[in-house]
């Protein structure tokens, strides 16, 4: 009998990576990002696993934990997943020795990943699905409970860390392809399908929080598979819209301004679906330096907020796009088109999107859009000399990301720190102590609250 691969053979399987030609490439590339991101510098050119070492990581055969580079890059590449995890074979990876440093915890990530690879087993899942629903036994009491689990859900999603939530998401979404791959009443198929597509959406946001793309697409395809087989133009548009947000992160602007204009063919009777649109698109034209678009879609967005009719035909909660995230949506804008000009408007718009962010009550804040809407300001502050007023957001930020972690945040607080590092000022004794929070926030292994309880 064969020796059973190691998790890291799947993965890199899985991901095209088995060539070590390709491997090295990505691992190059993945470790010139974390250099952008969390420093230091050398990083970006620290030299790559030789041929046979990526050879003895691909059967299995490491004795030893990788020197402290290729520790922290190989992290990055796969993250969540610890190293001893990482080189065990598949079926024993939860049980496997901890191969990192003495000071490196045995737990990572938000999800304790073991032989299987959580979020994309959950991806592939919704993909097999989506497979047999090309080609119930429900009542109205059981459609009541599934629509009020799903409302808890979306309304509670961005106060609660990412992590515990994904499981309970996932259980509820396997319920909905039960139901559906059953008998039920044909009036209630349709209902199914949407309350199958939304949970696959929500599934497909909490991927991408957890800084998993790959996995966040899938789910995103099979929402909006369910969205085209119940006709429901909210939601395509909505599963469009987060496409779009998903390309924009990942640094490809001209698919987010594809795939919004494609969101836009689908028209929604009311809602925020098309002011969410024209928000990212404006974003993606700020990334492409595109002026005159990002304003003109910043226009649109506005145009249409002043005529919205008042309700949504989704759920609400982390579905629905609010004043204040339209906000900062404009102020990422600006910040991106850059100028004195813009520079101004970006700090007026996230300042007002933090104050309508604080003024909801603790228990139902949108954690990471603050956030993130705090890291506009801190941007715009930095970037007319103001120092102090930029730390009193990253300090905000660096306490709940430590509680509620998402890779945007994160990307952000990189982004904030390579700045901060040639900015003219870098030397004085705020501006060292800012970038010394930062390294060591992003170092950390991430503090959770448990599953409900909010801060």
């Amino acid at each position: 009998m064969e020796p059973e691969p190691p998790l890291f053979q799947i993965l890199v399987n899985q991901k095209g990576w088995q060539e070590y030609d390709v491997f090295k490439r990505r691992y190059q590339e993945a470790a010139r990002e974390l250099a952008d991101l969390e420093g230091p510098s050398s990083l970006a050119t620290a030299p790559p696993p030789e041929k046979r070492q990526f050879v003895r990581w691909v059967r299995g055969e490491v004795k030893t934990a990788p020197r402290s580079e290729a520790r922290r890059v190989l992290q990055f590449m796969f993250p969540g997943i610890p190293l001893g995890r990482l080189f065990a074979p598949a079926s024993t990876a939860g049980t496997s020795p901890d191969l990192r440093g003495p000071t490196e915890s045995s737990l990572e990530g938000q999800l304790d990943y073991g032989a299987e690879d959580v979020v994309m087993a959950a991806a592939n899942e919704s993909a097999r699905f989506a497979a047999r629903a090309e080609s119930s036994n429900v009542g109205p009491h059981t459609m009541e409970q599934l629509e009020a689990d799903i409302r808890r859900i979306v309304t509670t999603y961005p106060n609660r860390p990412v992590g515990p939530l994904f499981s309970e998401v996932r259980a509820l979404r396997d319920r909905a392809f039960e139901f559906l791959e059953g008998r039920q009443p044909p009036q209630y198929t349709r209902d199914l399908y949407v309350a199958a597509g939304v949970l696959c959406g929500v599934l497909a946001n909490a991927s991408f929080d957890l800084g998993r793309y790959d996995a966040a697409e899938t789910q995103a395809r099979t929402a909006f598979m369910c969205g085209e087989l119940a006709g429901h133009n909210g939601l395509r548009a909505w599963v469009r819209g987060l496409q779009a947000l998903i390309a924009y992160w990942d640094g490809r602007p001209h698919d987010a301004v594809r795939l919004s204009e494609a969101g836009g063919n689908f028209t929604p009777e009311y809602g925020t679906a098309h002011i969410r649109l024209a928000s990212i698109k404006a974003r993606a034209y700020g990334q492409l330096q595109q002026a005159s678009d990002a304003i003109a879609a910043l226009n649109s967005a506005d145009n249409m907020r002043n005529g919205m009719i008042a309700g949504d035909d989704l759920p609400g909660g982390m579905m629905a796009f609010p004043e204040e995230k339209q906000l900062f949506y404009a102020s990422s804008t600006h910040l991106w088109l850059g100028g004195d000009q813009h520079l101004s408007d970006a700090e007026a718009r996230a300042d007002e999107a933090v104050c309508m962010f604080e003024a909801a009550p603790p228990e139902s804040r949108r954690l990471g859009e603050m956030s993130l809407a705090r890291m506009d300001l801190a941007m715009a502050r930095m970037n007319r000399g103001d120092l102090d007023g930029a730390a009193l957001q990253v300090y905000d930020v660096l306490g709940v990301n430590a509680r509620r972690r998402t890779e945007s945040v994160r990307k952000r607080l990189g982004q904030f720190g390579r700045h901060l590092a040639l900015h003219p000022a870098r030397s004085t004794p705020a501006a060292i102590a800012m970038r010394e929070a930062i390294v060591a926030h992003q170092e950390q292994i991430p503090a959770e609250l448990p599953p409900g309880v909010t801060q």
